[in-house]
């Protein structure tokens, strides 16, 4: 099994230790950074073992960090041979509302760089009581369309999943596919292409229904990948290997 998207760089040294070792089995790991010192720590982390791979990005909540110095590092660490896609960008209304206007510049820089280097783009997308963020990605995406791209943590936003099928997005599922009140994500889950399906943890962060509340780490995407297996009427090694092929094609993971 494949986990597409986690933050190994936001565990402590030993966290990080034992989740690599749970989760020694996987096909492979991305592990995804968000800023300048995270996008070290995260190649770091994935010169180290030859399944685990990295992302480079800004995150949308730092993104008035971005400076001309900043995009120059940003392309550097992005030509490392470890580096599998550019990201987490996007927009996030709920945590950095008032910081709109740096936000869309970040996202404008990072899918420019991802394109000149034939990578795909991680989208973070969040609101805060409404629907602001997603309404405004899809508009974005319909705008830009971005040659290969994941909607990461995806939660089922019906017009950013009708844009998104319309320009071939990959669909990442992380946690709350599990969570008994999401029933209209399951839905959402049940109607996306199985081409276009992946699954995640954002380990350390929302884990799947039997652990909420805990710390996450990469091994426990068996569990999304359980539910997407129930949800899709196929066996646990059925899906494993769509997932797992859908992530080779979208981040070359593996490849050299």
């Amino acid at each position: 099994m494949t986990d597409t998207h986690c933050h190994l760089d936001f565990m402590e040294p030993e966290e990080t230790q034992a989740a690599i070792q749970a989760s020694r089995g996987h096909e492979a790991i991305l592990t995804v950074g968000t800023n300048p010192v995270r996008n070290r720590r995260a190649l770091a982390i994935a010169d180290l073992y030859p399944h685990i791979w990295a992302a480079v990005g800004l995150h949308p909540t730092e993104a008035q960090l971005l400076s001309p110095e900043l995009e120059a590092d940003l392309t550097h660490l992005a030509q490392h041979p470890k580096v599998r896609a550019i990201g987490e960008t996007g927009l996030d209304f709920y945590w950095t509302p008032e910081s709109r206007q740096a936000q869309y510049r970040a996202l404008d820089f990072q899918h420019q760089l991802a394109g000149s280097l034939g990578l795909p783009l991680i989208f973070h997308v969040r609101s805060k009581g409404d629907d602001q963020a997603e309404q405004e990605m899809a508009h974005w995406l319909w705008q830009n369309r971005p040659s290969k791209f994941v909607l990461h943590a995806f939660g089922g936003h019906p017009k950013l999943m009708e844009v998104g099928l319309e320009l071939g997005a990959y669909f990442s599922f992380a946690g709350p596919l599990t969570y008994k009140r999401n029933a209209a994500l399951r839905e959402a889950a049940r109607q996306i292409p199985l081409d276009r399906l992946l699954v995640e943890t954002d380990a350390p962060f929302l884990p799947p229904e039997p652990y909420r509340g805990q710390r996450n780490h990469p091994a426990l995407v068996r569990f999304t990948l359980a539910k997407l297996a129930e949800i899709r009427g196929l066996s646990l090694q059925q899906m494993e290997q769509i997932t797992d092929q859908n992530a080779q094609a979208c981040f070359r993971l593996g490849a050299r």
